[in-house]
């Protein structure tokens, strides 16, 4: 006699029917792939997506998207929209990759942080923009092996506030650093570790799409990879940090909440990856849109909303002081 086993849990971010909702098929020239988005509102309620391409040779650059409901209909630049500058930058010598979006009042300009990907591996690097045409690039801001950026679209105690993820001797996991001008940056402190053992987020851990700011402090989505017999295996979970001391975690998800099942997420250029770069939040402010590449070959969007991350949050997470007990 046959047992059915079934597992049930409510999903927390939906798929779009129409996903992927972007392919290398759509592009207007020759390219491999497309993945890895970053995400924004624009002034007039139109959505960007700030994509990254990679070439036939294998060197990534960003393109812009742009569509009236985010989901269709998109308008794509008709040749790259921000290119690698070797010469001027060569930190960027084999490209630029992976970008996030942050819209910052203060400066009335976006910022894109991306990974400049150069001899002596992955760092950060920063670009201002109003317009997604031009940039002013600042370079580097964070040196090699780093990447997974994002930077908080205000000053905490007058400083800017960058998430990132350097590989250190202590492994791969997610740091806060401060600047007064965007380009001297210092106070470095760890903020979240990847777990040990069996955890689902064992072996690495970055930043997904940039920190939404909800009133009961900075909601973060973030990938955990595990390592697996075929391959690493990449998957979305939730933390939860102060408002105005984003050093410290208020909750973590013990479980993951999204991972790659549609087959277009378990095979493509690097099988088994959700990665979102980006999102964008609905007039309601609860709604979101996230962005996310799948398998390294497109790019996907998915639905939530806040009150329902939090909710679960509030059921699956615990205290980071629990979590370093439990070790």
């Amino acid at each position: 006699m046959s047992v059915a086993i079934t597992t049930r849990y409510e999903p927390l971010l939906l798929r779009h029917p129409s996903n992927p909702i972007l392919t290398a098929k759509d592009w207007p020239y020759s390219i491999n792939s497309v993945f890895n988005a970053g995400a924004t509102l624009l002034s007039d309620g139109s959505t960007l997506l700030l994509c990254r391409v990679e070439d036939r040779r294998g060197i990534s650059h960003l393109c812009a998207a742009r569509s009236r409901n985010g989901a269709d209909g998109w308008e794509i630049d008709s040749e790259p929209t921000l290119m690698a500058s070797p010469k001027e930058y060569p930190e960027e010598l084999w490209g630029i990759e992976d970008p996030r979006i942050t819209f910052v009042p203060e400066l009335q300009q976006y910022a894109v942080t991306y990974t400049s990907y150069s001899r002596g591996g992955p760092g950060v690097s920063l670009a201002l923009t109003k317009d997604f045409r031009s940039f002013e690039r600042y370079g580097v801001i964070m040196p090699p092996d780093d990447k997974d950026s994002a930077l908080l679209p205000r000053r905490i105690n007058g400083y800017w506030a960058l998430i990132h993820r350097p590989m250190t001797p202590l492994g791969s996991h997610m740091w806060i650093s401060y600047s007064p001008d965007l380009r001297h940056w210092g106070r470095h402190r760890l903020i979240l570790e990847a777990r040990r053992g069996a955890w689902w987020d064992a072996n690495k851990i970055g930043l997904s799409p940039p920190p939404i700011e909800t009133s009961r402090g900075w909601l973060v989505l973030y990938h955990g990879v595990r390592h697996t017999p075929s391959g690493c295996l990449y998957r979305l979970g939730l933390a939860l940090f102060d408002l105005e001391n984003p050093e410290k975690c208020l909750l973590r998800g013990d479980s993951w909440i999204f991972g790659p099942e549609a087959d277009y997420e378990r095979h493509g250029d690097v099988d088994d990856v959700v990665f979102p770069c980006g999102y964008t939040m609905d007039p309601d402010a609860d709604g979101i849109n996230i962005y996310y590449g799948a398998a390294d070959c497109s790019i996907a969007l998915a639905r939530s909303s806040v009150r329902t991350l939090l909710n679960w949050l509030d059921a699956n997470g615990s205290s980071e002081r629990r979590l370093d007990q439990d070790r």
